[in-house]
């Protein structure tokens, strides 16, 4: 084996010994919609008679739907929301100035900043939806640079609406507030990726920035088409200019070939269900399903240990738990969402437990690097598919888990016990050194 070789091999076998080594899933038949919890499909149009007939009748109708074309001259449109990150975030902002981002950002930016003209100490992260932290950071670039106070450079602030392994909202008002009050020269922008976001929330499924009226004062959103609308790529609403200096500057723009006609087709079928008011049915269904989910599942959680499972604190019942990052002072925000963690340090038992049972639920074991150490969950990921009675199993599988668990620990207890009162409290503790 060459020493290449020899490397990657290592490399990977670590992770193997560390349980994060990341594989292709393999499964011997499709997963059924009612017991698929891992996917992003949150609206469940993957699945649709109604999408799959609109799409059919389109094809049959389209004047091209093979190879790829110019499309994007129309809309900004990328391969990817990742592709789409990489690009603003590697062309937009100009040496001098400065991003400052949430630390829970997709990694998709980070490596858009990492190519960047942007000076590596320019590139700052702040405390997952702290506003005040926000401040605080701008308030020292302020104090410590003419060039953002006389609006020669631009503070750029990146956020996601909806973030995909916690499932909090970031405070997207209070968020533009803060830049536009410290910059009042308009040299701050907001951006604001909407992947997790799109079709649920919003009028016509637009995302959280319209839901908020937010649409003229934030720079930059992007919107993927493969979650929530079941299709693939993505798109960048901005302005005029930006857009086309993205056309003329983005590398991953410029230097591949845009979607094929047929994906584009797909998305604009999967539109028309958002206009028409179709998909917002399923969204509002979605996010009853979510209350419900966390209605059931918090009183089995008061009787099992936290340091077990448990959920984040902003997604707790009481109010000595609520997120403190909340500020908001709308009381219908944040709404329900369809991401729902579960903290635990045995994921990949909890998910293992829920896939092995006579109606096998799939879920997914997140751990480091994906989340921070001690951060491991298994992510729950609902759709307007499934019914209630879906999601009662799948509650009943999580206290089967909980509930088995303790039993073996309880057991083990016994085991000790027992050894303790048959050969003498010494040789117990010893065999515990």
């Amino acid at each position: 084996m060459s020493s290449l070789n020899d490397k990657l091999a290592a490399a990977l076998s670590s992770r193997e010994k560390r349980h994060i080594r990341r594989r292709l899933p393999v499964s011997a038949s499709p997963v059924l919609p009612s017991a698929d919890f891992t996917s992003n499909d949150y609206l469940s149009l993957a699945t649709s008679s109604t999408l799959r007939s609109a799409f059919q009748h389109a094809l049959s109708t389209a004047p091209q739907i093979l190879g790829s074309g110019g499309s994007r001259l129309l809309a900004l449109l990328f391969n990817s929301g990742f592709d789409a990150n990489v690009a603003f975030f590697s062309a937009i902002p100009q040496p001098g100035d400065v991003v400052l981002y949430d630390e829970h950002i997709h990694a998709s930016v980070h490596d858009g900043m990492g190519v960047s003209r942007v000076d590596s100490s320019n590139l700052i992260k702040f405390p997952h939806n702290s506003v005040a932290a926000l401040k605080r950071l701008l308030q020292k670039l302020l104090h410590e640079r003419d060039d953002l106070r006389d609006g020669r450079a631009s503070a750029f602030v990146a956020v996601e609406s909806l973030y995909s392994m916690d499932g909090t909202f970031a405070p997207l008002r209070e968020i533009v507030q803060c830049v536009e009050e410290l910059l009042p020269k308009k040299n701050g922008y907001v951006i604001v990726d909407e992947a997790h976001a799109t079709g649920i929330y919003g009028p016509q499924g637009r995302g959280m920035v319209a839901a908020l009226g937010l649409e003229g004062r934030v720079l930059a959103r992007l919107h993927t088409f493969g979650k929530a609308l079941a299709g693939s790529g993505a798109a960048i609403l901005t302005t005029e200019l930006i857009r086309d200096y993205l056309l003329n500057y983005a590398r991953p723009l410029i230097y591949t070939t845009t979607l094929t006609y047929a994906s584009i087709i797909a998305v604009e079928c999967a539109f028309d269900m958002l206009e028409n008011g179709s998909a917002e049915v399923l969204a509002l269904h979605l996010l009853d399903l979510s209350k419900y989910f966390l209605e059931l599942l918090r009183p089995h959680l008061q009787s099992a240990p936290p340091g077990l499972l448990c959920l984040p604190g902003h997604l707790c019942a009481d109010d000595d738990h609520k997120d403190p990052t909340n500020t908001s002072a709308d009381p219908s925000f944040p709404p329900p969402a369809p991401i729902i963690p579960l903290l635990t340090p045995h994921p990949h038992s909890l998910a293992a437990h829920l896939a092995s049972l006579s109606q096998p639920l799939f879920t997914k074991a997140i751990t480091w690097p994906t989340v921070p150490v001690g951060a491991s969950r298994v992510r729950v990921c609902l759709h307007a598919g499934h019914s209630r009675d879906d999601v009662r199993k799948l509650v009943d599988g999580i206290v089967d888990w909980v509930q088995a668990w303790l039993a073996k620990e309880r057991e083990v207890e016994r085991q000790w016990l027992d050894v303790a009162e048959g050969q003498g409290v010494g040789v117990w503790m010893e065999s515990k050194l």
